[in-house]
């Protein structure tokens, strides 16, 4: 069980990898149940092939740093090391940049407007759910040190 920090709004109850997944299973369940010349614009296969493959070259080199660092992967377990370098000194949330990369590169890939409200509504949430708590809760335990990072790094890219 992993020690929360504070009390957390309700969503950051669930684990982003399982949000996206969730919205992902309702594109596809929305995709197939509708007819797909109302929900599909033209897909190009190699190329969300190509970006959902970076998006996984991304989040997985991120989190190898996490192991690598000892440190929680979790969003509201306490964070032992702030990690600056590498991927890091691109943007200060390569996993979940990865994860919006995967999702995109599936609506590229398929067409599927579904696909597409899914990666926008998943960036979302995590821009104003997930990264304020955690900008927050990495400021009060890294202090000077998070904020230079802050000022120097984009959130995103």
């Amino acid at each position: 069980m992993h020690e929360r920090t504070c009390p957390c709004p309700r969503m950051l109850q669930y684990r982003p990898p399982r949000i996206a997944f969730s919205m992902l299973f309702a594109a596809g369940g929305l995709h197939l149940l509708l007819p797909q010349a109302w929900t599909t614009i033209g897909g190009l296969p190699a190329g969300g092939a190509l970006l959902a493959g970076l998006g996984l070259l991304v989040m997985l080199r991120a989190w190898w740093l996490f192991r690598r660092h000892a440190t929680s992967i979790c969003p509201t377990a306490r964070t032992t090391t702030l990690i600056t370098t590498d991927i890091y000194s691109f943007t200060r949330n390569p996993m979940y940049l990865g994860i919006v990369l995967m999702l995109l590169g599936i609506a590229v890939g398929s067409g599927g407007l579904f696909f597409y409200v899914a990666a926008l509504t998943y960036f979302l949430t995590i821009d104003h759910v997930f990264c304020p708590y955690e900008e927050e809760k990495l400021g009060r335990t890294f202090g000077p040190a998070f904020r230079e990072y802050r000022r120097q790094v984009r959130r995103w890219l």
